[in-house]
């Protein structure tokens, strides 16, 4: 059984960071995607950082936030720095072993969600 679980969101200023992590367990292999989708309110579930040996930023985050995986432990990371109120949503790792990686409707496999909330 495929678990994603994802812990590090929280309530924080503008300007701050937080860093997500996303453990992974039961993939049926090590050749999977790892991504970070982000959905707030009212809106559709965006792309927001994908990582497969490179990373690849949506341009609203890019420069300011930074995926990066750690294998032996099959966990993915998303350091968010500079924090802005338009970041703040419910942020989901997802897994997928497709080739369309900044199509969230193209992962089978997501967390539960971890809320981050930016105050201006």
């Amino acid at each position: 059984q495929v678990q994603l679980v994802e812990s590090g969101g929280g309530l924080v200023q503008a300007g701050g960071s937080l860093r997500l992590s996303c453990a992974a367990s039961g993939l049926p292999s090590n050749n999977y995607v790892m991504g970070w989708f982000r959905q707030a309110p009212g809106k559709v579930r965006e792309f927001v950082a994908v990582i497969r040996g490179n990373a690849y930023y949506a341009d609203s985050v890019k420069g300011r936030f930074t995926i990066s995986r750690d294998n032996a432990r099959n966990t993915v990371y998303l350091q968010m720095n500079s924090l802005k109120p338009e970041d703040t949503a419910v942020y989901y790792c997802a897994a997928t072993s497709g080739s369309d990686w900044f199509d969230y409707r193209k992962y089978p496999y997501w967390g539960q969600g971890t809320q981050v909330t930016v105050s201006s």
